[in-house]
């Protein structure tokens, strides 16, 4: 009985060490469409995050192949494509934006990698600075705080950089009333507002604002999926069974879009939970006619 024991277990070892393997080294595609009243010319966008600096392949040409697969009209980032680690390379993170760069317009919203660069020059040096300076030569300027209008899609892109204080370890820290107004000002209300966000925490306070779709990551899935249930295990502030771990969230009239993310970071590994990309087409339609496919 023992040797059956043992051998079972051995065997479930080795099943969730290939688990492992498997996912940490693959991506899929996911979709979501939306149609609304607002939108004026069918266009569609790819949507990346939390890549940290991985690469699918050499130079991401897995990566690349399938953005390019889905012939979008522009790329939208959701933040943390590096990762902030003292004297770390950016060179991955870099080749892949000069190659998209090349060929789509980017919309960069940051993620707390990006910011900590910024903030922290004591911990990185001039690691921001001089990932800022590359991504201004490929032509992309990251929206921090701001906006650029697509009037010929009906699309309004917003990029939300979050103060520190919200990435905060073990729970939210509290958002005040007014807070993103101040740093956003007041959303579109003529155009289809897209909001780059990066951290999902905050939905509620994304919907009240005014985001019809809101695009996060952060959460990388939850690291861990439990088989069956779906759910996300840990988060990266270090909370169990997170609310917003992935996929479609619904409040009110606005949506947020959760991605998976491409990469990981810190514990760097991937179980029942493949990296994704996404893919969001745009279609004039009826407004608030949204369907995930």
């Amino acid at each position: 009985m023992m040797d059956l024991l043992t051998a079972a277990a051995a065997v479930a070892v080795l099943a969730g060490f290939w688990v492992m393997l498997f996912d940490s080294t693959r991506f899929v595609v996911k979709r979501h469409r939306v149609e609304d009243a607002r939108i004026r010319r069918q266009c569609r966008a790819v949507v990346l995050t939390d890549l940290h600096n991985k690469r699918y392949g050499k130079d991401n040409e897995r990566l690349l192949g399938a953005i390019r697969e889905q012939n979008p009209d522009f790329v939208f980032i959701a933040g943390d494509i590096l990762t902030a680690k003292p004297g770390a390379s950016m060179e991955p993170a870099l080749r892949l934006l000069r190659a998209l760069a090349e060929e789509y317009p980017i919309y960069y919203g940051n993620g707390n990698h990006e910011h900590r660069l910024k903030l922290s020059p004591q911990t990185y040096g001039d690691m921001g600075v001089r990932y800022g300076e590359a991504l201004g030569e490929m032509g992309i300027e990251p929206l921090v705080n701001c906006h650029v209008d697509l009037p010929e899609y009906g699309l309004a892109v917003y990029g939300l950089e979050l103060d520190k204080y919200y990435f905060k370890h073990f729970r939210p820290g509290e958002m005040s009333p007014g807070y993103l107004e101040g740093i956003l000002g007041q959303a579109s209300g003529e155009l289809y507002t897209v909001l780059l966000a990066h951290n999902p925490d905050y939905f509620p306070q994304y919907a009240s604002w005014g985001a019809d779709l809101a695009l996060a990551g952060h959460v990388h899935g939850g690291v861990v999926r439990v088989p069956f249930w779906g759910k996300g295990l840990l988060s990266p502030a270090l909370r169990l069974f997170p609310e917003y771990d992935g996929g479609i969230f619904r409040r009110g009239k606005s949506v947020m879009v959760l991605s998976r993310g491409l990469g990981s970071h810190t514990i760097p590994v991937r179980v029942f939970n493949p990296a994704e990309l996404w893919v969001v087409d745009f279609v004039p339609g009826l407004e608030g006619d949204l369907a995930e496919h």
